[in-house]
């Protein structure tokens, strides 16, 4: 990856030593539920510690893009005996990961994507986009990330064992998901990927990513490590990802839509974004992908051309608390809202919608958007220091 669009990345101001977001301008806040972005291409807001896009960008067709990244997240207790609190036994002896094993499995399933799209700036023209996908039918059906394809004119395949690219056509793809598919036409007997279930994994787990790391020539880039941390969410400046799979195997700009994969060889997450080091702080082996059982619904969408639902909206701007307090800080409630009908206020700390905890603004927006307009909430609020619920009646996302 270009090393200066690197660098731009990497900028922005630290949370930790930042005061609170100033309520005006109202777009300057981290909202509840993304704004409509005004432009065709999206402008992430920046923190901390970066998150990356993890696709290989070249002839100026993009600046890289960065998400806010929230690293509070799921805490995991380790027992001391010989099961974990959930119950599972603990193999404190056994075989080691079959990293070759699981390539040997996986690896014919997994391709190259390049996508030619439109250059920004003055000289206008075109660029190349690459990334990484994964065979999920033997008719051809190709999973990857919606930003490896986003704006693309024609994209290309280069499967495993094959000289010539293949030309693959966009069935579908979901900004707010990060997830696309393609499909190879007239094809069979494609090797498939096995697919597992998220909802297993555990922290601690032995993972495998498999991508095309940097564009290299040669074949895909193959790293080891272990599930990092579960359920991350993640904000960007106009849509906010949940439920996301942590890792610490290296993942590099060109595996966006390679396969995260157990030891048993399926594969249970999409990889999408790495946290890069930001201004007064840094981050090493950081790297994020869409949990399988997240990425499946979606794509059945995509298969069918189904519009997604419309999410629910609650009327705020939040801010993550500055104090190291759980929960999202209301900055401004819009008038005429639920939030407003419901009787939140400015400077209320919500900790948790339905009963189920939200730690920062960007899960209070995950959260909110996971029900449809209409639908009722109970939020749980902290204001001077006592604590209440209260019952929102979600509306639509204002049209204007």
């Amino acid at each position: 990856m270009d090393s200066t669009l690197l660098d731009d990345a990497l900028t922005g101001d630290s949370p930790h030593v930042a005061p609170p977001p100033a309520p005006e301008p109202p777009d300057a806040q981290p909202p509840v539920e993304p704004a409509t972005p005004t432009t065709p291409s999206p402008k992430w807001s920046r923190r901390a510690a970066a998150l990356v896009a993890v696709a290989v960008l070249s002839g100026g067709t993009a600046a890289v893009a960065t998400h806010a990244l929230d690293d509070r997240g799921a805490t995991t207790i380790f027992g001391n005996g010989a099961s974990t609190s959930a119950g599972r036994a603990l193999a404190l002896s056994g075989a080691k990961l079959d990293v070759a094993g699981v390539v040997e499995a996986v690896g014919p399933s997994v391709v190259s994507v390049r996508a030619t799209v439109a250059r920004a700036g003055a000289f206008g023209g075109t660029g190349e986009a690459s990334g990484t996908g994964v065979i999920i039918s033997p008719d051809g059906e190709i999973m990857t990330n919606a930003h490896v394809v986003e704006g693309a004119s024609s994209v290309k395949v280069t499967l495993a064992g094959e000289s010539q690219a293949r030309t693959a056509t966009v069935v579908g793809s979901d900004a707010d998901s990060d997830l696309a598919l393609l499909k190879i036409e007239n094809v069979s007997g494609l090797p498939a990927a096995t697919l597992g279930k998220s909802a297993d994994v555990h922290v601690g787990d032995d993972v495998v990513a498999i991508g095309n790391a940097l564009a290299l020539r040669g074949g895909p880039t193959v790293t080891r490590g272990i599930v990092s941390a579960l359920d991350r969410t993640l904000a960007t400046g106009d849509s906010t990802m949940t439920g996301l799979i942590q890792t610490d195997a290296s993942i590099s700009s060109g595996n966006s839509g390679g396969p995260l994969v157990d030891a048993t060889g399926k594969v249970i997450g999409i990889n999408s974004a790495v946290a890069a080091s930001g201004q007064g702080s840094s981050a090493e082996n950081i790297g994020f992908a869409i949990a399988i059982d997240n990425a499946l619904p979606v794509l059945d969408r995509l298969r069918n051309k189904t519009a997604a639902a419309a999410a629910g909206y609650l009327g705020v701007r939040t801010a993550d608390p500055t104090d190291g307090s759980r929960g999202a800080t209301v900055v401004t409630v819009d008038a005429g809202s639920a939030a407003e009908q419901a009787g939140i206020q400015p400077g209320d700390l919500i900790t948790a919608v339905d009963g189920k905890a939200v730690d920062g603004a960007a899960a209070l927006g995950a959260a909110i958007k996971s029900h449809t307009p209409g639908s009722p909430v109970r939020i749980t609020l902290i204001r001077d220091d006592q604590t209440r619920t209260v019952t929102a009646d979600l509306s639509q996302r204002p049209t204007t």
